[in-house]
């Protein structure tokens, strides 16, 4: 059996399409991942990991390119998260965005490791700028 380019043609064969940006969003709160999603341009790939231990599992699995990580998160914190990737050399380069509640203040959660931060509240149209900056960087 033949096996399938990683990259689509388009109708013609050529050019070929580009792969679709996979975004690993990580928050115990089924109803905020679902908003995180909504929030979002077309275009991106979701995964979604309720707790620390199964955001590192995913994030180890499937490379994403892109992780939004909430603070507050059962079995591994996200600092915890966040320090793992650090630690990590297949993960230390993937973008972490940070969206938490928490009263950190934005240079400690960037001196953690972090790329960037949004506070939740969020105003959708902030979260969705700084997941494309951060994609294309």
């Amino acid at each position: 059996m033949r096996r399938r380019s990683s990259l689509s043609a388009s109708v013609n064969g050529w050019p070929p399409m580009e792969r679709r940006k996979t975004i690993l969003i990580c928050d115990d709160e089924p109803a905020l991942r679902e908003l995180i999603r909504a929030s979002m341009d077309e275009g991106y790939d979701f995964a979604e990991a309720s707790d620390g231990i199964i955001a590192m599992e995913l994030a180890r699995d499937m490379q994403p390119d892109l992780v939004i990580l909430d603070l507050m998160l059962p079995r591994l914190s996200g600092l915890e998260v966040l320090a793992r990737f650090n630690e990590d050399a297949r993960l230390k380069d993937v973008p972490v965005l940070v969206i938490t509640a928490w009263n950190e203040t934005r240079e400690d959660v960037l001196a953690a490791g972090a790329d960037d931060f949004v506070t939740k509240p969020f105003d959708p149209a902030d979260l969705r700028n700084a997941v494309n900056r951060l994609v294309a960087a």
